[in-house]
């Protein structure tokens, strides 16, 4: 269905969007390099929905469908040493979002050559990673400006076999939520504990009774993580600190029982603060992850357009893609791509990954069949 002409033509964009890659709500020159592309092909674009987000369309009239690729990048050092290797210090694309951008361009020829009634929004979404990218193309009247019945996606996932295709019953990723706990006290001298709250105290019951959350307050039968990723306190052996901050996320499959986590934290971190006389202030991220959770009229579709592609999912995964933010104002799935084994330091957030340039001609017939049949072509 692409050329091999094509496939030249996406492999360089792809080494490009490699080569420049920009984090989270930085996305500016990648959103014009993308609108660039999709002007050469013809296609009407809108940029700067809810910042560096833009939709283009292929069709008219009729129902519309979507399909959306993500475009910023990490904050990682790349180590792959690959002629295109990141020329940003620090900067890497370590989960193909240049692969995804590449493989929606890839849908977008497909589908400009197809006959079919009705419309396919090629949504490029920026700000996957942090600050919730998704919602704020919504809340900037994504839907209302480009109308959609459902919604497709894909993630490449590295230990798969190389453009297969995996789509799960229901949960596919978790939906998640941060947060940033403080223990605050007087703080003093270490020989004198009872004249101070003691924060790093406060910190170690947390630590341990937060663990309760999910051993004994989440149905054992429902998969949910609770993990603090950083504890800060304290510069000296001999003095009790004023502050000490915990850092963690929650990751759950079902929204409830994210919320359940939550007030599970609060009241962890209270009981902990009573115990070792502190105060304590709470916050979440501002922008949570909704679960990514397939709709079965639209799994159906994403299978019947794999085709022979398709193999046994694996099980669901406990990391996030605000995909799911879309997934819970439309109908829709997402699917896992192949990108072929899995080496050390060679996964998705290491800094050896490298999107497989033979994922994109799979990846693109994917989304593209999935349009189609999704709008009776």
């Amino acid at each position: 269905m692409l050329s091999p002409t094509d496939l030249d033509r996406l492999v360089k964009i792809r080494h490009h969007l490699h080569r420049h890659p920009e984090l989270s709500c930085q996305e500016e020159q990648t959103a014009q390099f993308v609108a660039d592309r999709l002007a050469e092909l013809g296609l009407p674009v809108v940029t700067g929905i809810g910042g560096h987000g833009l939709v283009a369309t292929i069709g008219q009239g009729g129902p519309a469908v979507g399909l959306r690729a993500d475009m910023d990048a990490l904050a990682i050092t790349e180590l792959t040493g690959l002629p295109y290797q990141s020329q940003a210090a620090g900067v890497m694309h370590a989960c193909g979002h240049d692969g995804h951008v590449t493989i929606l361009l890839g849908a977008a020829m497909i589908l400009q050559r197809q006959n079919f009634a009705g419309q396919v929004h090629l949504i490029f979404q920026h700000a996957e990673e942090r600050f919730g990218g998704a919602r704020l193309m919504l809340d900037d009247g994504l839907l209302q400006r480009f109308p959609m019945e459902r919604i497709f996606g894909l993630h490449n996932w590295p230990g798969l076999p190389l453009g297969a295709v995996a789509v799960h019953d229901g949960p596919v990723m978790a939906g998640t939520a941060e947060f940033a706990l403080r223990f605050q006290a007087a703080g003093g001298h270490a020989s004198m504990p009872h004249l101070t709250g003691d924060p790093l105290l406060a910190g170690g019951h947390f630590m341990t009774g937060i663990q309760q959350a999910v051993a004994r307050s989440v149905d054992p039968m429902e998969a949910a993580v609770v993990t603090v990723g950083s504890f800060r306190g304290g510069h000296a052996q001999n003095i009790i600190p004023q502050e000490a901050e915990l850092t963690g996320t929650l990751r759950a499959f079902r929204a409830p029982t994210l919320a359940h986590l939550r007030a599970r934290v609060a009241a962890v971190a209270e009981a902990a603060a009573a115990m070792a006389g502190c105060g304590w202030s709470l916050e979440f991220d501002a922008n949570p992850c909704s679960p990514v959770v397939n709709t079965a009229p639209e799994r159906d579709i994403l299978r019947q357009a794999a085709g022979t592609a398709l193999i046994e999912a694996p099980p669901p995964v406990m990391a996030g893609d605000d995909f799911g933010e879309f997934l819970a104002v439309l109908p829709g799935a997402y699917a896992f791509l192949g990108n072929g084994a899995l080496t050390p330091e060679g996964g998705l957030h290491q800094p050896k990954y490298d999107f497989n340039d033979a994922a994109i001609e799979p990846g693109a017939a994917l989304l593209a069949r999935a349009a189609l049949l999704a709008l009776g072509a």
